[in-house]
């Protein structure tokens, strides 16, 4: 670190703050945080940013769809959240005739906004430390087994109090740090939600798999849905009559722009961290884990890949699927990549012998404190094959074979064949058979199956499987549906689809007891590990790993050095863009004619910086992964500068291991977004309804 910043020194780069590890739990920043935030820069009190008695951002801060962040910006229920968080909903209501995903889509009042069949958002409405509630009935001698018993038990109570004390609300009490702490958090679930702009995939995904998780970035990564409510602003299903939600707190935006140093703070749901990893289970992921899942999605993304490229109607299929798949594929690269370059393993090792030592001078052997890292040590090592199998099932069968999700059950049939290719799913099967049968010794039956009847050959198989399959196309699969229940099940049972099924399912579960029995001794020793450190190093500052509840990140505006002699400014504009359009590469770098247009007379209006220049995207030095994309990214006065959607590729093994000097949050600049709604779009009526400073 010395030696880095003694570098930028020299060459006029000054680092103003490193960045700071936490997705600080909401309830604990005025304890935790007041002091630390108010030296960052944060010109706002702690209770205006969570407050359990009145209206504060938090309640500003989604839950969008299953898995992304979004923020309310206007009274009338307008949201914010990214493309790519949108992108699902965007191509369910995509067809040839009307592209969205290629073209964009822009409603002109609220009459034009489209309903997004299947979409929530979820407002956090109140947070409870039930820590006392789920472990108070606990002995210390209680195995793990027993604990986890009466937790779940103590759950359950819980949830049927807090039901009936907050009617039609969702409650949920996940646990914190290994199962050591319990919150429970009380959600308003709105399930009409409609689509209301969304920038062609040219702007919303410039630069494609790419530029994924690259700095520097010009993608516009945003869309823009409502929020609708009955006539009493409370949710309601779908109808015309519904009114948009009256919000009671939305996000207030800045043209201010952002200076190196500047305060940014991040607030949303993170899904997942493992940062209290130990070097065994890196160990596993870095051998088993991550290269399983490296070549099976890779395998599965290049046929899927000519098969889109083939035919616009595939593409729309499987645009969605692809770019989730392809999303933790270049994770799961980068994470090894970032891992072993960092020397994580070695700092968890450093770790794992203080922690040790410690637990040796300073517990009891009846504590089990002293336990913690064989019982995780134990947990990797004896159901290692078995994992891996189940991985293999999963990735290259469950979730990668279509036709297998049939059998297994899909929530809106109609939907799922809307996004179906039988070609495309024939072709996957082919390949995911062959490297299955490479890659392991444990096989589903089915394959005693093609060695009988087709000489060992699964392409033969898997030919005559979806020759014969009545689950290949919607017609098909209505003419079974509406059979009788028994004629149903008869014909359900009999179709060759089902075999293949029950076997991937039976050896599934012949696995489970194996890894059952590791992940006890694992659940035991991660609970004590990290009660264990905590006690170690009573006076630390503690965070939760992630687990897609709401948390707040904050740090500042800043760039980085990703290797010797290389220096990154913390933003980039749309001269960048224009510089990467790229012919050859028409699917990630094409500028749409519009754009170039607007490039061409500079005529960027109130969104050009002190520079006369448009920005895209900028650098904040915040502690997110997963979830967070969507997250709004406030100014010091919480006022909306950008919207986080991805992290750099030099600090991809942060989910694990923080690195301050390296982690950085890549936001799109709340300038560029207005800018392409109003200049481009020719939407400005949505601004009427903003808050703008």
């Amino acid at each position: 670190m010395k030696r880095l910043l003694t570098l930028l020194a020299a060459v006029g780069v000054c680092f103003s703050a490193i960045a700071d590890e936490g997705m600080w739990l909401l309830p604990y920043i005025k304890k935790m945080n007041s002091k630390d935030l108010k030296e960052h820069g944060c010109k706002l009190k702690p209770e205006d940013i969570y407050s359990a008695e009145k209206s504060s951002l938090k309640d500003a801060i989604v839950v969008f769809g299953g898995g992304c962040t979004g923020e309310i910006v206007s009274p009338n229920g307008l949201l914010f959240t990214n493309h790519h968080c949108g992108y699902s909903s965007i191509q369910k209501l995509s067809s040839v005739e009307h592209d969205y995903l290629k073209d964009g889509f822009w409603a002109q009042n609220n009459a034009e906004e489209l309903p997004a069949e299947g979409l929530s958002v979820r407002f956090v409405r109140h947070i409870f430390d039930v820590t006392a509630e789920i472990k108070g009935n606990i002995p210390s001698t209680a195995s793990q087994q027993e604990y986890m018993t009466l937790v779940e038990q103590n759950k359950t109570a819980l949830i049927t109090k807090l039901s009936e004390q907050h009617p039609g609300m969702q409650i949920i009490v996940p646990s914190f740090f290994g199962d050591n702490q319990f919150f429970a958090f009380v959600y308003e679930v709105y399930t009409d939600v409609r689509l209301v702009g969304t920038p062609p995939s040219s702007i919303g995904k410039f630069g494609g798999d790419t530029d994924n998780w690259m700095w520097p970035r010009h993608t516009g990564d945003f869309s823009i849905f409502r929020v609708y409510a009955g006539k009493d602003n409370r949710p309601a299903a779908y109808s015309p009559d519904n009114v948009p939600y009256k919000a009671e707190k939305w996000l207030n935006i800045s043209l201010k722009g952002i200076d190196e140093g500047d305060f940014g703070m991040i607030m949303g749901f993170p899904g997942s961290t493992e940062r209290y990893m130990t070097s065994y289970e890196i160990d596993y992921m870095l051998e088993v884990d991550n290269p399983q899942r490296i070549y099976i999605r890779g395998e599965r993304q290049k046929i899927l890949r000519a098969f889109m490229d083939a035919d616009q109607a595939v593409r729309i299929k499987y645009d969605s699927k692809y770019a989730q798949s392809a999303n933790y594929w270049k994770n799961s690269i980068g994470m090894s990549r970032g891992i072993e370059k960092l020397n994580v393993r070695e700092k968890k090792v450093a770790q794992e012998a203080a922690y040790t030592a410690w637990a040796a001078k300073s517990t009891l052997p009846e504590e089990r404190y002293i336990d913690a890292l064989s019982l995780i040590e134990q947990s990797q090592v004896e159901a290692k094959r078995e994992n891996a199998t189940l991985q293999y099932l999963s990735e290259a069968f469950i979730q990668s074979v279509e036709l297998i999700q049939t059998m297994l059950g899909v929530n809106d049939y109609e939907q799922f064949y809307k996004d179906y290719d039988a070609a495309a799913d024939r072709a996957v099967a082919k390949r995911m058979f062959q490297i299955y049968r490479e890659n392991n010794e444990i096989l589903p039956s089915i394959y005693t199956k093609i060695d009988n009847e087709f000489g060992g050959d699964s392409d033969k198989y898997v030919d005559w499987l979806y020759d014969n399959s009545q689950l290949t196309s919607y017609e098909d699969y209505l003419a079974v549906a509406n059979l009788s229940a028994e004629e149903r099940k008869a014909a359900s049972e009999s179709d060759p689809a089902y075999e293949l099924t029950m076997s991937i399912i039976t050896l599934y579960r012949q696995l489970i007891p194996a890894i059952s029995a590791a992940q006890e001794k694992y659940s035991e020793g991660h609970r004590l590990y990290i009660d264990g450190l905590m006690k170690m190093q009573p006076n630390k500052a503690w965070a939760s790993d992630a687990n897609f509840t709401i948390r707040l990140t904050y740090g500042n505006v800043l760039p980085y050095s990703p290797a010797d002699g290389i220096i990154y400014n913390h933003y980039t504009t749309l001269d960048g863009v224009i510089a990467k359009e790229d012919p050859s590469n028409p699917v990630e770098f094409t500028v749409p004619e519009r754009l170039k247009e607007l490039y061409a007379k500079r005529d960027y209006g109130r969104y050009a910086d002190k520079n006369g220049e448009l920005p895209v995207a900028f650098l904040v030095n915040c502690d997110i992964t997963g979830g967070n994309s969507g997250s709004p990214v406030m100014n010091a006065k919480g006022e909306l500068i950008g919207l986080a959607f991805d992290g750099n590729w030099e600090a991809m093994s942060g989910d694990v291991a923080f690195e301050p000097e390296l982690q950085r949050t890549i936001a799109v600049d709340i300038r560029y977004v207005l800018f392409i709604i109003e200049k481009y779009a020719g939407a400005g009526w949505l601004l009427d309804e903003l808050t703008i400073k």
